[in-house]
């Protein structure tokens, strides 16, 4: 039967403590065939209808008139494509805007609203974003990641494309399971390289294949935003309720039991510590994440406190040992060093763009210039004694090692690189033979009691950890009338 099936909206990662304002620079807007092939392969037989879909890095809060503008050519573009019998709802699901306290809830209520109660959304979602109560409310199926590093995007969106039409096809109202954990991790803690977070992820696929159940799906949270929706989740969709309530209950208290388990993948410790063990150990390429100011967690990407801890170890700054710095968004620098041209000596203060604290000075000579990055824009590399700063004119990430040769540097020439990410991705993690995690200042701060959340819905561990068990019994939401049905 050929279903018509919309696919629209609107996905970033936010931190509220980050200084950093997420608007319609950041963003990337497609529409039409270029939406359909971001969402493709998508299934034949099905009627596909773009609506639009707004990305950005992850970042700051978002501009509420940024926000508005999407939403409303949303829905416009949602009622001018009615009827529809499904929708996939795209979102990441820690967006935060200005003013809001629950974007995609706002956003999906007002979806719901436009398309009705017959018409099946799916959405396919990050398990570092809040399913909060109005969210699950409005949809009928959902879905995350269960790989952190998250190298099974694309099959999770294939999953949510696959839930909605075989709910299409067969008929089937599906029943959502929704348990909130009251547990707010960092991501890095939650990585499914190791346990818990391995084994609990590991157990959905046979979960989702039992009798009565569609889907089982964990979310880690957002730790970063200080909203009440902020925590884990456990939904469990399906036909069956008493299946699908008695597996969600299972992963709750699962996840639940094991939150004092939830730890980094490797030795962490404070930015000189992490400096001195990487120039003491034999191990290269030696990475080390400056985890604080990571721009794909939130970070704003403009705090500089590692390269003055660089900067001020005695064999880096003599140039008797080596270290890459990846890096720090601040375009008037960039734009000084692009005018001095690659040779001159420069005198910079680098950090606080976006309004971060703590400036750094770094005296040196401009080693290499890029021009028009496609993400980074102008790029600098700024080398002072041993210590090579990559300055970048827009916020960039560096999650491969040809971003570092592109720029003349590589990793397993320099005694340490250090790179602005929490776990290693898939290629840096290929390619270190040392790694470790530096808890460094920013708006992903690792520490995330230091922070000081406001808003959140408390009691929530580790906030307080001696917090009585929680009442993690599932509440069940839907079915939704059949098309049918008067």
């Amino acid at each position: 039967m050929g279903w018509r099936v919309a696919i629209g909206g609107m996905a970033i990662e936010s931190s509220t403590f980050s200084p950093h304002r997420s608007g319609a620079a950041d963003f990337t807007i497609v529409r039409g065939a270029e939406l359909l092939a971001r969402h493709g392969p998508l299934p034949a037989g099905v009627d596909w209808i773009p609506l639009v879909h707004a990305r950005a890095l992850p970042g700051g809060p978002v501009e509420r008139p940024f926000y508005d503008a999407i939403k409303a050519e949303l829905i416009e573009r949602l009622r001018a494509s009615l009827p529809l019998d499904g929708l996939l709802f795209s979102i990441h699901g820690a967006m935060t805007v200005l003013g809001m306290a629950d974007a995609e809830g706002d956003l999906a209520e007002a979806v719901r609203e436009v398309v009705g109660p017959r018409c099946l959304i799916s959405a396919s979602m990050d398990p570092h974003g809040n399913v909060s109560h109005r969210l699950v409310v409005a949809l009928d199926l959902l879905t995350s990641h269960r790989m952190s590093p998250h190298e099974d995007a694309a099959l999770t969106r294939r999953r949510a494309i696959a839930n909605l039409v075989h709910c299409l096809d067969g008929g089937v109202r599906p029943m959502r399971a929704w348990v909130r954990v009251p547990v707010l991790l960092p991501g890095e803690r939650a990585c499914t390289r190791d346990e818990p977070a391995r084994g609990i992820y590991a157990a959905l696929p046979s979960i989702e294949g039992r009798p009565g159940i569609i889907d089982a799906a964990v979310w880690i949270g957002y730790a970063w935003a200080d909203e009440a929706r902020c925590s884990a989740a456990v939904v469990v969709t399906g036909t069956d309720e008493t299946a699908i309530t008695r597996e969600a209950a299972a992963l709750a208290t699962a996840y639940w039991d094991a939150r004092a388990r939830f730890d980094f993948s490797t030795v962490s410790g404070d930015a000189d510590g992490c400096i001195a063990a990487g120039l003491a150990s034999a191990d290269r390429p030696f990475f080390i994440s400056d985890s604080g100011d990571n721009p794909t967690a939130g970070g704003a990407g403009d705090v500089a406190f590692m390269l003055g801890r660089l900067l001020a170890t005695p064999a880096l700054a003599s140039g008797e040992g080596s270290a890459i710095w990846a890096s720090c968004v601040d375009p008037a620098a960039v734009a000084r060093c692009v005018l001095a041209g690659e040779g001159a000596a420069i005198d910079l203060t680098i950090g606080g763009a976006f309004g971060s604290p703590g400036p750094v000075g770094l005296r040196g000579s401009v080693r290499r210039i890029r021009r028009d990055d496609p993400v980074g824009g102008d790029i600098a590399v700024v080398g002072s004694g041993g210590v090579h700063a990559i300055i970048t004119a827009r916020r960039r990430p560096y999650h491969s090692i040809d971003d570092f040769v592109a720029l003349g540097l590589e990793p397993a020439r320099h005694d340490l690189t250090v790179v602005k990410v929490g776990y290693l991705v898939p290629e840096l993690f290929a390619a270190a033979k040392g790694w470790v995690i530096a808890l460094t200042p920013g708006g992903v701060d690792q520490d995330i009691v230091r922070l000081g959340h406001r808003a959140l819905d408390r009691p929530i561990y580790p906030l307080d950890p001696d917090m009585p068990a929680p009442d993690l019994r599932p509440e069940r939401l839907g079915p939704r009338p059949s098309p049918g049905a008067p």
